[in-house]
């Protein structure tokens, strides 16, 4: 069983344009869809289309719009009752897969909402392989959640990733050693924050084929009790860290459409190939398999197996100091 957990879900409303966006321009919609969203929504849901055993773990209403499209799509849930709606999302993508997101803040947690969501967290940990804590935090809930979360799941046998950022991100780095994850996922900017770097050098070096950066980045949270690193990079693909070594990634070429969820889509694969029991390098395979499968998707639609081109994944290892993990 693999728990997602997601603190401020959404329904994620992608329009599609025909032409370049403009601002302050009237323009015609090419196409609309709608879709159940969230960051640990979206491994959820990529997982189930894998037939991967997977439960999102959300607030919301039994009643709620999301819930019926979950329940729709066959994607497990547990709902923690709230009163709001919960908020939806609108990214506009232009032809080329550009992408311009405008989130709302969220529905507001109150203590009786969020000591219900943490509680259930704790309960569904206690069967889960990996329990899965996504995305941004809404208003009422701590910066110092996901931490917090971490802390109370550390005794137990499960394992834990956290994919967020800004100051959830920063209070999870904060707290790395007492509340260090098994594994975190940031992009190029993510990671530059945590370890006080320039985001723009690291991600120009990466542009220009430089990891070094990333790498060294990684391994201080590494360093730091973090179990695994998969730092993913857009098109120049992800690089994976951890005690072993460091692997890096490539895509194969794709005609982008879409970047939403994408990077939960990353995290999916790599989930999947950990409870399939493979090394390190072929769950970062399986993670830019599924992240450009869905890159080039339209809307937030997330790829099944069939979709993935695994072969087309080119894996080269950047650091290793154990010989017999696999390439």
């Amino acid at each position: 069983m693999i728990v997602t957990v997601t603190p401020n879900p959404s329904l994620d409303r992608t329009v599609t344009l025909a032409t370049a966006l403009t601002r302050g321009a009237v323009q015609r919609v090419d196409s609309v869809t709608v879709e159940p969203g969230g960051k640990g929504i979206n491994v959820a849901r990529a997982l189930t289309l894998a037939g991967v055993d997977a439960v999102a773990v959300l607030p919301a209403a039994d009643t709620d719009p999301l819930l019926v499209a979950l329940r729709a799509q066959g994607v497990p849930f547990t709902g923690v009752p709230i009163t709001e709606p919960v908020r939806t999302n609108l990214a506009i993508t232009e032809t080329d897969g550009t992408t311009t997101k405008l989130n709302e803040r969220g529905a507001r947690l109150d203590a009786a909402a969020l000591d219900a969501l943490t509680q259930c967290v704790v309960a569904k940990a206690e069967h889960a392989s990996w329990v899965v804590l996504s995305g941004s935090l809404p208003p009422g809930v701590p910066d110092d959640w996901y931490a917090h979360v971490v802390r109370l799941l550390a005794p137990m046998p499960c394992r834990v990733a956290v994919d967020t950022s800004e100051k959830p991100l920063a209070e999870l780095a904060a707290a790395f050693g007492v509340a260090a994850p098994d594994l975190i996922k940031p992009n190029g900017e993510e990671l530059a924050s945590i370890v006080g770097a320039s985001p723009a050098a690291l991600e120009t070096a990466a542009a220009q084929g430089d990891l070094s950066p990333v790498v060294s980045a990684a391994e201080r949270l590494v360093a730091r009790g973090v179990g695994s690193v998969l730092a993913t990079l857009g098109a120049a693909g992800a690089v994976l860290v951890n005690t072993t070594g460091a692997w890096l990634a490539t895509p194969p070429p794709i005609v982008p459409r879409s970047t939403v969820g994408a990077g939960d889509a990353s995290l999916a694969g790599y989930l999947r190939a950990a409870v399939g029991g493979v090394e390190p390098p072929r769950r970062l395979r399986m993670a830019v398999a599924y992240g450009s499968a869905a890159a080039a998707l339209p809307g937030s639609a997330l790829p099944a197996p069939a979709q993935l081109d695994l072969d087309a994944v080119r894996v080269t290892p950047l650091v290793t100091t154990n010989p017999e993990v696999l390439q």
